[in-house]
């Protein structure tokens, strides 16, 4: 089994792909101004894309589907959160809306289904949240512990991605553009996520390629970060 506790699993290059254990306990319930590692507790409240909100220990998001991954490990001690690392999925490649990609996550993915299968039914990787290509929300980790998403990597300096960072998966391809919905549910997401970490800076929201840019080119040159910069710009009541 290729197992990703830290960072050294390398997803083969398969065309169009872009992914990329203990049990986490149950932290108690965050005071309102108190959290670890970085972390504060004001979560927006409301409804809709725009007023996401976290559970009282704001380690999973209320309204995503909750599909637990056991492809996770504690962070390390006093390591907080300051990424967010953008990734982009689609299994088999080119093809949306099946089920293949939260079974591979949950280490359930049949090498039997497609030929492109049978070099990655093995690793054992997740991430934190996929948004479909519909804006709908998947969560497969909670928050406070590390998703085995990022593999070798690097930013500013600073090795081993995913003891720090969160990785969502956005439902697509390097070369299909994204959906309107899924860019309003991630810039929605990145929001709360800034609110809950403040170390998260909009120079600090990244994708897969730029932390490992000699194996991975997802989220791809059909994602339009300028896009993303709107909607992280845009206040909530303004539109």
């Amino acid at each position: 089994m290729k197992r990703d506790p830290g960072n050294m699993v390398r997803l083969p290059r398969i065309p169009l792909i872009g992914p990329g254990s203990e049990a986490i306990g149950k932290r108690p319930a965050l005071a309102a101004g108190e959290g670890p590692s970085g972390r504060t507790n004001g979560f927006p409240t409301g409804q809709g894309m725009d007023a996401l909100t976290l559970d009282a220990a704001g380690d999973w998001f209320d309204g995503a589907r909750r599909v637990p991954s056991p492809n996770c490990d504690a962070r390390p001690p006093g390591c907080g959160v300051d990424l967010i690392v953008v990734h982009g999925i689609s299994l088999p490649p080119g093809e949306f809306g099946g089920p293949h990609i939260e079974r591979l996550f949950c280490n359930r993915l049949d090498p039997a289904a497609s030929d492109t299968f049978r070099t990655i039914a093995d690793l054992r990787v997740s991430a934190h949240l996929l948004i479909r290509r519909d804006g709908s929300l998947v969560q497969f980790v909670p928050l406070s512990a590390r998703a085995w998403h990022a593999g070798e990597s690097r930013f500013k300096g600073r090795a081993r991605c995913n003891d720090f960072s969160i990785g969502i998966e956005l439902e697509g391809t390097d070369r299909t553009p994204y959906e309107a919905a899924q860019y309003e549910r991630l810039g929605a997401v990145c929001r709360a996520l800034m609110r809950c970490w403040p170390a998260i800076t909009p120079d600090r929201i990244v994708g897969h390629s730029d932390i490992a840019p000699r194996r991975k080119t997802d989220p791809g040159p059909a994602f339009d970060w300028r896009r993303l910069e709107e909607r992280l710009a845009a206040a909530p009541e303004a539109r």
